[in-house]
């Protein structure tokens, strides 16, 4: 049987096209800036974040509980980490604007240019655990040229389910 000619290129986002830690420490930087919360490594921040990232995915893989977009679990888990790291509760707003960090991300260097080339020849989409209107925002903002975007919320299961 002969190999169909491939037309179509899947993207994990979250490290592969974009910089998530970077992204989330500057964005973390500004709001301590702004809430006067001095001397504290917003990398660790960060790392503390994304630690809690399969965790709380995994509850919903395993039917523990219903599916919620990955906005909803940043913001959960952005709560929990502070609360571990003794850090000044964030109010809503503020809890909902450092949730779009994510939204806000930078692609690594190379990513355009190795994007613009491949979109030449093929159709390009994200096949990422984030949520629609995340990988939208962030599109928009990068410049990523997608042609489509799949997210966990469109078929309500998480990588590396074979829904997904």
């Amino acid at each position: 049987m002969p190999v169909p000619e491939v037309r179509a290129l899947l993207f994990d986002v979250f490290g592969t096209v974009v910089d998530w830690r970077s992204g989330v420490a500057r964005e973390g930087a500004a709001l301590g800036e702004r809430l006067g919360i001095r001397n504290l490594d917003w990398g660790t921040v960060a790392d503390a974040w994304r630690r809690r990232y399969e965790p709380a995915m995994e509850e919903i893989r395993s039917g523990r509980r219903p599916f919620v977009t990955l906005d909803t679990l940043h913001r959960e888990n952005l709560g929990a980490v502070f609360a571990d790291m003794s850090l000044p509760a964030l109010s809503d707003d503020d809890l909902d604007e450092f949730t779009l960090a994510w939204h806000r991300l930078d692609p690594w260097p190379d990513v355009l240019a190795g994007l613009a080339r491949l979109k030449q020849r093929y159709i390009l989409a994200p096949h990422s655990n984030g949520n629609v209107a995340l990988i939208v925002d962030m599109a928009k903002r990068a410049g990523l040229p997608w042609d489509l975007v799949l997210g966990a919320e469109v078929v309500r299961h998480y990588k590396p389910q074979p829904e997904s």
